[in-house]
């Protein structure tokens, strides 16, 4: 069995609210994680590491004997709204390779794509304001909950564009480094698929994210640590 190349797309999306934000700091983290898919486990380290002036790179890297996936993509705050600038998706499951490098050009308004991907998937696409890509996602969702506002969202990501809305469907409680947290449930149903998020108040990522296929566990991220 194989980790699926983009394991964290299905928690994407784009478009956030048209009112700026209203501020959930954004400050360095690293948070380590525990992937399970299909019954296969390997580990995971997410970061979020300050650049030159208002300019961060968010970064994921999964790591086992049959797959190594790294996905970072470098964004900025702009009104309140995070932004993406250009990310990096690679992948090693097994003998196969997969590189793609994204280029988001806002001052064209339109995204691009190079590497490893299909000619109709290459682009250009149209930006709109609040566009992200998949990855970046998961900063919205955190600070968009705690903000009280829609999680809402357009993501384009490789060629495509595609919304997305999340809704709080309970509450429940998840454990990192040993401690007992209370979460927000929220989900969002795709045909057959079901995109689950658990945000913890204060952390600035879900601390647990899980796909569901077919009404089984197909991906599952939890976090083990934080800080």
């Amino acid at each position: 069995m194989s980790i699926p190349t983009r394991p964290l797309s299905w928690i994407s999306a784009g478009a956030l609210a048209v009112i700026a934000l209203p501020a959930m700091a954004m400050e360095p983290f690293t948070a380590q994680y525990q992937a399970n898919y299909m019954g296969v486990q390997a580990p995971g380290t997410m970061t979020l590491a300050k650049a030159d002036g208002n300019t961060w790179t968010y970064s994921l890297d999964v790591r086992s004997p049959m797959a190594t996936l790294s996905q970072n993509t470098v964004f900025e705050e702009a009104n309140g709204r995070l932004r993406p600038l250009s990310s990096k998706d690679s992948s090693v499951l097994l003998v196969k390779k997969r590189n793609v490098q994204a280029n988001y050009d806002w001052t064209k308004n339109q995204a691009t794509w190079t590497g490893d991907i299909k000619p109709d998937r290459a682009g250009p696409v149209a930006l709109k304001t609040g566009d992200m890509d998949a990855l970046l996602i998961n900063l919205a969702i955190a600070r968009d909950l705690a903000a009280g506002k829609p999680l809402t969202y357009r993501m384009v990501d490789e060629g495509r564009v595609k919304p997305m809305t999340y809704k709080v469907v309970g509450k429940e409680q998840v454990n990192v480094g040993g401690k007992a947290y209370d979460a927000t449930k929220v989900s969002r149903v795709d045909g057959n698929k079901e995109l689950i998020a658990w945000v913890v108040k204060d952390f600035p990522v879900p601390a647990r994210l899980l796909q569901r296929e077919g009404g089984k566990d197909a991906l599952d991220l939890t976090i083990k640590s934080f800080k």
